[in-house]
C-alpha cells in the first residue's frame, strides 16, 4: 500500500523514474534533457489519467494523492532542494562573461522581476475571474513572483548548441541566477501577506532588499571565502567536494537562522567558489570532479521537480478550469516578460542590440525548477490548486514550445546579424 511508503522509498521511486526517462531519451529520443523529461512527464500524466478512467475501481488517482501527501513539500523544497539548485547554478556561472553585462543583469533581475510580478499578477487576477476560479489579488501577485523566475538549466544548453552570441548567453545566465534570489524574496513576503502574516509596504520592501539582500550577500561572501581558504589548503577531491556541499547546505541554513536572504547567500557563495575557487583553490582533478558533480546534481533535481509537477497535474485533471486558467496565463506571462525586457533594453544598445537581444531574451526566458519548487511549497488548498495548474501549463509551454523553437530563433537572428546592410539602388542617370 502507498500509505506504508516512507520518505526514502518515495525519493527512490522518483530517482528511478527520472533515470528511466533519461535513459530512454539518451538511447532513443536524443532530445535536450529538460525538453525530453518534461515531454515524457506530460505523456505519462495523460496515460495515467486515461488508465484511471478505464479502470476506475483501482482508484489510481486517490492512491497517487496519498503518495504525494507523504512529503512535506515546503520543508523539502524551500529548505532543501533550493540550496542545491541555487548553488549549482552559481557554481557553473563564469563571472568573466557576465562582468561585461553586469548592469543589464542587475536591472533585469531586480526591477524586471518586480515589474513582471505586478504585470502577471494583475493579468492573472482577471484571467481567474474570467475562467471562474476567483483567486484573491494578493495570491495572484504570488503567482506573478514565482513565475517570474527564469531557469538557465535548459536554455543555456540550447544556446551553447546553437552558438548564441556570448553577450546574450551571459545575460540569460546571470539574470536567471540572480532573479531566482529576488523572486524568492518577493514570493516569501507576498505569501506572508496573502496568508495574513504581514503587510506589503515600502518599509518592508526596503528591509527586504537592503537588510536581507545585503545581509545575504555579506554572509555568502564570508562562507564562500571560508570554503575557498579550506579548499586552497588541501588537494583532495573527496574532502573538497564535501566542503562545497557544506557551503551550500550550511550557508542556506545559517542565512535562514539569522534572518537574511538564504537564496542570495548561497548564490553568492557558489559564484565565489565556482570562479575564484575553481581558478585558484582547486587542482585540475578536483575541478573536474566538482564541476561534474554539481552538473549532475542540478540536472537530477530539476528532473525530479519536472516529474513531480507532472504527477500533481494528474490530481488536478478533474477540473478543466485549472488548465484553462493556465492557458490564459501563458500570453500574460509572455507579455510581462516582453515589457520587462523591452523597457530597459535601449539603455544598453551597444552591448545588447535590441534587434537581436530582445527576441532571444524574451523567448529564452524559460521557466523551470525554481518556479516548481515555489509553487509546491504553497499551503494546500483551492488557491494552490489554481496556481499550480497555471504554473504547470506555463512551464509546459515554456519548455516544450519555447525550448524547442529557440534554436531556430537564434539561428535566424544570427543570419540577420551577419547579413550585409541593404544599400538602396542608385537611380539611373538621365
Amino acid at each position: 500500500m502507498v500509505s506504508s511508503f516512507n520518505g526514502f522509498e518515495i525519493a527512490a521511486a522518483l530517482v528511478v523514474v527520472v533515470s528511466v526517462f533519461s535513459f530512454i531519451n539518451v538511447r532513443f529520443l536524443k532530445l535536450q534533457p529538460t525538453i525530453a523529461l518534461m515531454g515524457m512527464g506530460a505523456v505519462a500524466s495523460v496515460l495515467f489519467v486515461l488508465a484511471d478512467m478505464a479502470t476506475p475501481e483501482t482508484h489510481s488517482i486517490r492512491e497517487l494523492e496519498d503518495f504525494l501527501g507523504k512529503v512535506d513539500f515546503r520543508q523539502t523544497f524551500l529548505n532543501g532542494m533550493l540550496s542545491f539548485l541555487l548553488f549549482a547554478g552559481a557554481f557553473h556561472l563564469e563571472y568573466r562573461k557576465v562582468k561585461q553585462v553586469r548592469w543589464p543583469i542587475m536591472v533585469l533581475s531586480t526591477l524586471g522581476v518586480i515589474a513582471s510580478t505586478a504585470i502577471v499578477g494583475g493579468g492573472f487576477y482577471f484571467a481567474t475571474h474570467w475562467v471562474g476560479t476567483d483567486v484573491p489579488l494578493l495570491w495572484c501577485f504570488v503567482f506573478g513572483a514565482l513565475i517570474s523566475s527564469t531557469d538557465p538549466v535548459a536554455v543555456l544548453a540550447i544556446m551553447k548548441a546553437a552558438r548564441a552570441p556570448e553577450n546574450i548567453e551571459a545575460t540569460v545566465a546571470g539574470e536567471s541566477l540572480f532573479n531566482d534570489g529576488v523572486a524568492i524574496a518577493v514570493f516569501t513576503v507576498l505569501v506572508a501577506a496573502a496568508s495574513g502574516g504581514g503587510e506589503v509596504s515600502a518599509a518592508e520592501a526596503g528591509k527586504l532588499f537592503v537588510v536581507e539582500g545585503g545581509g545575504g550577500l555579506a554572509l555568502g561572501l564570508g562562507i564562500g571565502a571560508l570554503g575557498f581558504l579550506a579548499m586552497r589548503a588541501i588537494d583532495d577531491y573527496r574532502v573538497e567536494l564535501m566542503i562545497s556541499i557544506a557551503v551550500a547546505m550550511g550557508g542556506y541554513a545559517c542565512a535562514a537562522r539569522v534572518g537574511v536572504s538564504a537564496p542570495i547567500a548561497v548564490a553568492t557563495a557558489g559564484l565565489l567558489l565556482g570562479n575564484h575557487g575553481v581558478a585558484h583553490a582547486m587542482s585540475e582533478t578536483v575541478r573536474d570532479y566538482l564541476l561534474k558533480f554539481w552538473e549532475v546534481l542540478d540536472e537530477m533535481l530539476n528532473s525530479i521537480l519536472f516529474l513531480l509537477m507532472g504527477l500533481f497535474s494528474i490530481i488536478l485533471a478533474h477540473d478543466y478550469r485549472l488548465f484553462l486558467v493556465g492557458v490564459a496565463a501563458v500570453p500574460v506571462v509572455l507579455a510581462a516578460r516582453a515589457i520587462s525586457v523591452a523597457a530597459p533594453l535601449p539603455l544598453w544598445r551597444r552591448q545588447l542590440p535590441f534587434r537581436s537581444a530582445f527576441p532571444a531574451l524574451v523567448w529564452g526566458g524559460l521557466r523551470g525548477g525554481v518556479s516548481i519548487a515555489l509553487v509546491l511549497s504553497l499551503p494546500e488548498g483551492r488557491i494552490r490548486d489554481v496556481i499550480m495548474g497555471a504554473t504547470y501549463v506555463v512551464i509546459l509551454f515554456s519548455v516544450l514550445v519555447q525550448g524547442s523553437t529557440l534554436p531556430m530563433l537564434l539561428r535566424r537572428q544570427d543570419k540577420l546579424s551577419r547579413a550585409p546592410p541593404q544599400v538602396p539602388a542608385e537611380a539611373p542617370s538621365a
